[in-house]
């Protein structure tokens, strides 16, 4: 394929050009930046509450590849292919808990919750159930690399990227200080909006605080734009954060438990930080959220969001009330993006510009998308 020209993106942010065109509606750039972006760094796949109880079960899609998101036996999250290890079928279609073993529909071929090949019935022939050349040690379920953090699991698809704590050490200093037990708020506390969008433009709006009086009457209403602030890490994360912080109170006063251990900043503040490539993290005194960005295609995305609380035993009113309150506002942003991404199909838009003083967090992510493209492509050429 012909390879997009970025070198206008790598400016500085004051002669700065955005992202081309194809980098949002061209299926081939879309397989470039899946390879590049998404699969040799740590993305966000789901949340370790969607399997709450060991033997739990979901499968999921992502980037076109079935996997499967267990909570084995001891209790640990694990990630793997969706696939048997014979010819391929899918293992698990829908939601479960698995009782025994990991079952393939097919032949049978059964698994554990670790992933272990335990059974190959007749796979010698009626009654034989061991066979030459079947060797059960080497054929488990092929494991995803994954790690929790924040109550997201993140998946490193390509197997090679650095340890999670190494490559998101700033981030992880940054908020260490909710590194503690977070508890997801269950099923009044998620859900999901698909938007007709790439992904990075869902990635751009949130890093900045510059739409928020056009778009976020009500949010700014109270935290102003002059109220917020920039997060910069150049190849890792960048966002907003805000000094004004208001506690949502239910009808009789009452508000959530703060985390403990909290410094006084947070009395006040909050920030809003997109970890690359897909994961938007917001942190409060009294609760967090995580919002998984599922590519589905060049112009489709969904967004899976999950609140989090310092405790498990929140008043499920005000879980419902904060759920509801965000949820506006994240639906908010859905005609600014579908408006950029049919924006993109104009062929005299040349990527845009980015205001130096507005559009700092933006520009980080372009620059960070570009380079990593550039060393894939690079890569690439170099093992021709």
């Amino acid at each position: 394929m012909q390879h997009t020209d970025l070198s206008a993106v790598r400016q500085p942010i004051t002669s700065a050009r955005g992202l081309p065109n194809a980098h949002y509606i061209d299926e081939k750039v879309f397989e470039e930046e899946r390879a590049a972006l998404l699969m040799s760094g740590w993305s966000g796949l789901a949340v370790s509450a969607d399997v709450p109880e060991p033997g739990d079960a979901l499968p999921l899609t992502f980037l076109d590849m079935p996997l499967l998101l267990v909570r084995d036996r001891a209790g640990q999250v694990r990630v793997f292919h969706n696939i048997c290890r014979h010819r391929g079928m899918i293992l698990v279609d829908a939601p479960r808990k698995i009782e025994g073993a990991i079952r393939c529909p097919y032949h049978s071929w059964c698994y554990s919750t670790e992933g272990r090949l335990v059974s190959t019935p007749h796979v010698g022939g009626p009654g034989q159930n061991t066979a030459d050349g079947i060797d059960r040690d080497l054929l488990g379920l092929i494991e995803v690399r994954s790690h929790i953090w924040l109550g997201v699991v993140w998946i490193n698809l390509s197997g090679d990227a650095p340890a999670f704590e190494e490559a998101n050490a700033d981030l992880l200093a940054r908020w260490s200080e909710f590194d503690k037990p977070l508890y997801h708020g269950g099923a009044d506390s998620t859900f999901q909006l698909a938007v007709n969008c790439n992904w990075k433009l869902a990635v751009e709006n949130y890093c900045e605080s510059y739409h928020l009086p056009w778009v976020h009457p009500g949010l700014n209403s109270y935290s102003r734009l002059e109220d917020h602030y920039h997060i910069e890490q150049p190849g890792c994360f960048s966002g907003q954060g805000t000094l004004v912080y208001r506690q949502l109170t239910g009808a009789d006063g009452a508000t959530f438990p703060d985390f403990e251990g909290l410094s006084d900043k947070w009395d006040t503040a909050s920030e809003y930080i997109t970890a690359y490539p897909n994961v938007l993290l917001g942190v409060h005194r009294d609760h967090a959220f995580a919002i998984i960005l599922t590519p589905q295609s060049p112009g489709k995305t969904v967004e899976h969001v999950h609140l989090f609380y310092a405790r498990p035993d929140t008043d499920p009113d005000l879980r419902a009330k904060n759920t509801a309150q965000w949820k506006t506002v994240f639906e908010e942003d859905i005609f600014v993006v579908e408006g950029m991404q049919r924006g993109r199909h104009a062929p005299g838009f040349d990527g845009g510009r980015f205001s130096p003083a507005m559009d700092g967090p933006t520009h980080l992510f372009h620059d960070w998308v570009a380079g990593r493209v550039a060393a894939h492509r690079a890569q690439a050429q170099a093992a021709q």
